[in-house]
């Protein structure tokens, strides 16, 4: 099975530009844990994370309203394929401790997966609790 089958295509992002209230406040509304960080052109200039506002915005005593979310976001983030297999998928967030990947395509977002698409697949359901338990152990150790 591919990406593409399992992959959520209505993705809500935020621009580069965007403050990290108004991010703050599309991952509460949509009851999500990360962002893609697009231009217009929709290709992906990174990702920003509720973690990510919280320890480089709020921590840091930065005005969330005044804080562009260009200065917060993670840069370099891994991404997928919507033509990859699905097991990779789970590969590349166990290797790079995430649980979302952006699905990109000549550079452009086309779709979120996480850990959760695959494990409620019923398919890749002990690939996708090897790489949570893979993500939780590391975040324990740290």
């Amino acid at each position: 099975m591919q990406v593409r089958d399992l992959m959520n295509p209505n993705v809500v992002t935020v621009e580069p530009s965007s403050s990290a209230a108004l991010a703050a406040r599309l991952i509460s509304r949509h009851n999500v844990g990360s962002l893609p960080v697009c231009g217009e052109d929709r290709r992906l200039r990174g990702v920003v994370t509720d973690r990510d506002i919280v320890l480089r915005c709020v921590a840091a005593e930065e005005d969330p309203a005044q804080t562009p979310v260009r200065d917060i976001m993670t840069r370099g983030c891994a991404t997928v394929s919507p033509g990859a297999d699905c097991r990779e998928a789970t590969r590349l967030m166990s290797l790079h401790q995430v649980r979302r990947l952006p699905v990109v395509e000549e550079g452009r977002l086309v779709g979120m997966i996480s850990l959760s698409d695959l494990a409620r697949s019923g398919r890749f359901d002990l690939e996708a609790a090897q790489a949570l338990c893979e993500i939780s152990e590391n975040i324990i150790l740290r």
